[in-house]
């Protein structure tokens, strides 16, 4: 009898290890978000502690989905789900987040991020996401049970709880949000610790438990690049403006000609 429970209590350990491989899953289109929002994401996330499963870009290029991201799906805690204006067009993002909502749906642990699209859009298949399933139903006429899955799929996620991209000016402070949000729920004990050293060392020289992860050459770095990225952001901004003004110009100048 103390053989077999030690075996049960041996297999619920080993389960739970592998449960908690990763604590998030990061599922985002490549070419919307590698890149930019989603590489700076997850070097954020990784800097905090959290440990998250990002997919190798060599794993894309068959068209069947990995056993091994499967399986990551499965051995992650949370998932952070970035909703971009290709996310639905890719049948790989669409198989993942069906994993995603068959291992975690129930538990409250995916996060969508709505990245440059508006969240009613995705909710309800409209634009870019309407166009995506309507080539998804042209390919897979025959297999719309599968097609119909990735619809409920979609839905269940973008009508959760989670970050809008157009609610912020600049991307660093989304990406601090989320990474914060996620730290407090993957270490709540020391989120709390954190915020009760915060109210009873005011004043103090001492640090917190868990806020040290970065030095301080490493935040002066990062801050150092997010306001490089900033600057870079507003001058393309100024320079796209000029465009218009130019294109306005150009139009006013024809416009008067013609009428002369």
């Amino acid at each position: 009898m103390a053989s077999s429970y030690r075996m049960r209590a041996s297999t619920s350990a080993s389960s739970s290890s592998t449960q908690r491989k990763y604590d998030v899953f990061l599922s985002f289109r490549g070419e919307d978000t590698r890149k930019k929002f989603t590489d700076h994401l997850y070097d954020q996330l990784r800097r905090r502690g959290i440990k998250t499963f990002r997919d190798d870009p060599e794993l894309e290029i068959g068209a069947t989905i990995s056993p091994e991201l499967l399986a990551a799906v499965e051995q992650s805690r949370f998932a952070l789900v970035v909703l971009s204006p290709n996310y639905a067009s890719s049948t790989w993002c669409l198989l993942e987040l069906a994993k995603i909502v068959q291992c975690m749906g129930q538990r409250g642990t995916i996060l969508p991020i709505f990245y440059e699209v508006v969240p009613s859009d995705v909710r309800h298949q409209r634009g870019s996401f309407a166009e995506a399933f309507g080539k998804h139903e042209k390919k897979f006429g025959k297999d719309l049970t599968k097609v119909q899955e990735w619809r409920d799929a979609l839905t269940k996620v973008a009508n959760l709880s989670g970050w809008s991209s157009l609610n912020y000016r600049y991307e660093t402070e989304l990406i601090k949000v989320i990474v914060e949000e996620l730290w407090k729920k993957v270490h709540p004990t020391f989120a709390s610790l954190e915020s009760e050293s915060l109210h009873n060392l005011v004043g103090s020289d001492s640090k917190p438990m868990g806020m040290d992860f970065l030095s301080d050459s490493d935040r002066d770095r990062d801050r150092d690049r997010d306001r490089d990225r900033d600057r870079d952001r507003d001058r393309e901004r100024d320079r796209e403006r000029e465009k218009q003004r130019e294109k306005d110009r150009v139009r006013q100048r024809t416009s008067a000609h013609i009428f002369q």
